[in-house]
């Protein structure tokens, strides 16, 4: 077995256990430093909208020969700055520059096509154009943003049903993070918004959903009969389940990330393929802040309220007792019995031995087994 599988193993049958729930205020404050710097991003820079959004000119050239750089010093020149995004995609008929200039740098498709042909040597002929509207991306934007509304309102009803309103909570504040963190990196790195980058925002809240799922299915199990037993309360419970989901958790998430890095990386990257690069970005974000959510942000989240219950609150206060009873029982070099063991579980003080009625652990030597305390031969 490898290593890795050997972890996995040790964390499932509760051999090696990472505190996630014990350290829930480092992942707030880890949390919300990333918030933080988040939404400063999205405040003080804003996203860097699209063409879809904004309207505008794309400009085609189908030359073999001009390179991305040679077409964005020319593009720079026509708008006065370095707003236009230039792109390389191949398709059947071979490779092609693309040059989008914003409706909002006021450059007239006559004059950004003569430079571009007199700039690059391309015959104004070969230059296609194609004008977009503000109103088609008002239009895309008001629709995602019904989808995502939609989105939360069935992802609240279905967890509220199939778990309860606490579980549901613990979604949707771990949903809102990686939303929140996903749109503020596109804010602080400037990357520009596009159509691809909403269909691939949109399919991370659906991954994002999954993972917490298959994690708060777990912590169902885990807390069903957790009132039974004194030895585990609910932050205890739901933490050794959290381990038990861990590698199947990391695994999911590096297996749905390695696709998308090659689309980021190589498609994106060395065939330039835009809307490609647009999409795996979103999504790599996203898929990150998700995997990071499930574990550290929603279940601490869930357990936090699930402490507050009153039954949860017994609970505690007998787990409490138990282990204060262990730790004495063990500085006392003894042991609690089965029954002192349940006296513990009903709140009870245990007895000291046969008769008398004061109160402590039971007086059982550690290493005493039942044939010493009985000598061998027949009883008369």
């Amino acid at each position: 077995m490898s290593r890795f599988g050997n972890i996995g193993h040790r964390l499932f049958t509760g051999e090696l256990s990472f505190d996630f729930v014990g350290r829930r205020k480092l992942w707030v404050a880890l949390s919300g430093v990333i918030l933080l710097a988040a939404i400063l991003g999205l405040g003080l820079r804003g996203l860097n909208l699209g063409i879809e959004f904004k309207g505008g000119e794309i400009y085609t050239i189908s030359k073999p020969g001009v390179t991305v750089s040679q077409a964005q010093t020319v593009a720079n020149k026509i708008t006065g700055d370095n707003s236009s995004v230039v792109q390389s995609a191949s398709n059947s008929s071979g490779k092609q520059i693309t040059i989008q200039i914003s409706a909002a740098e006021n450059v007239s498709t006559v004059k950004a096509i003569s430079e571009l042909s007199s700039q690059l040597g391309v015959p104004a002929n070969q230059i296609s154009t194609q004008v977009i509207g503000a109103s088609w991306g008002h239009d895309i934007s008001k629709k995602a943003l019904y989808g995502v509304i939609a989105f939360m309102v069935l992802v609240t009803l279905y967890l509220a049903v199939a778990f309860e309103w606490r579980l549901a909570v613990g979604a949707l504040v771990a949903l809102l993070h990686d939303m929140v963190i996903t749109v503020g990196v596109y804010a602080l790195l400037g990357f520009t918004v596009t159509s691809g980058t909403v269909i691939g925002f949109l399919t991370v809240l659906g991954y994002s959903l999954y993972d917490t799922v298959v994690v708060f299915d777990g912590l169902k199990d885990a807390t069903k009969k957790l009132g039974t037993q004194s030895r585990l309360n609910y932050s205890d419970a739901a933490n050794q389940s959290l381990n038990s989901t861990l590698v199947r958790s990391i695994n999911t998430t590096i297996l749905a990330l390695l696709p998308v890095a090659a689309l980021l990386f190589i498609g994106g990257g060395l065939l330039g393929a835009g809307t490609l690069n647009d999409i795996s970005l979103a999504l790599f974000v996203g898929l990150t802040a998700g995997a990071y959510s499930s574990i550290c942000v929603a279940t601490p989240m869930v357990a936090w309220l699930k402490e507050r219950q009153p039954e949860n609150i017994a609970l505690a206060k007998k787990v409490k007792q138990r282990r204060s009873a262990e730790a004495k029982a063990a500085a006392e070099g003894v042991v609690l019995d089965q029954a002192d063991d349940e006296a513990v579980q009903d709140n009870e003080p245990v007895s000291s031995g046969t008769g008398g009625g004061s109160t402590g652990p039971r007086r059982q030597p550690v290493n005493r087994s039942r044939n010493d305390r009985r000598a061998p031969g027949k009883r008369k």
